[in-house]
């Protein structure tokens, strides 16, 4: 069994919201037209209470790019983004949401992070996405959504750590690239925990649709 994780495609990631990704609103057409090939979606939203302590407003005299600790983890500060029930919050226009089975929330505790799928930074608050695929029988799980380099990032170290066959579609990404490389250096990780890196069409062979 396997499913598709559409993570994070909301309007604050997009050009011209508070943390755009860069070209971000390029995965929505890949991301849809993927979603055909399964017969299981979900996907997640950063899901974040205004005063969340990985914004650089929540800390005077700090701006975004800067770092803290943050639930005894290393933290990028960002600008304020994905505060719960704001538009910047919301699935992006364009995206189909409506084969999504279950949409999982994260980044919901003040005082951790979550850029993972599956967990929060530091191990400790689980989405349960995990035990929602177990008790479906998953095994191989699809990555695709915003940020190639972060959210993307750890949810396939989160899915390999796990056991999941894991993969993750390259026009179905982007990268936000806040030092120069992070894109690639991203991309050689995933394929080094053993995640297959594929292309739509190549999806859409694999599982013969």
């Amino acid at each position: 069994m396997r499913t598709l994780v559409v993570v994070d495609i909301q309007n604050d990631f997009l050009p011209g919201g508070a943390l755009a990704v860069p070209r971000g609103d390029e995965v929505i057409e890949p991301i849809n037209r993927l979603q055909q090939a399964f017969d299981l979606v979900v996907a997640t939203q950063d899901w974040h209470p205004p005063n969340h302590g990985s914004f650089a407003t929540s800390h005077p005299g700090k701006k975004p790019g800067d770092h803290v600790v943050l639930g005894g983890v290393d933290q990028v500060l960002w600008p304020p983004h994905c505060v719960q029930g704001t538009h910047g919050a919301a699935f992006a226009p364009g995206l189909d949401t409506s084969r999504f089975a279950k949409v999982f929330r994260k980044g919901v505790d003040p005082d951790i992070d979550s850029y993972s799928t599956f967990f929060d930074n530091a191990h400790k608050r689980s989405t349960g996405l995990e035990a929602w695929l177990r008790e479906r029988g998953v095994e191989e799980v699809w990555l695709a959504g915003l940020a190639t380099d972060y959210c993307v990032l750890y949810s396939v170290r989160d899915a390999r750590r796990l056991g999941f066959r894991t993969f993750v579609v390259r026009e179905g990404c982007r990268a936000i690239e806040l030092e120069p490389g992070d894109e690639a250096r991203a991309w050689e990780e995933m394929e080094a925990l053993g995640a297959h890196v594929v292309h739509v069409e190549d999806a859409f062979a694999e599982l013969r649709v």
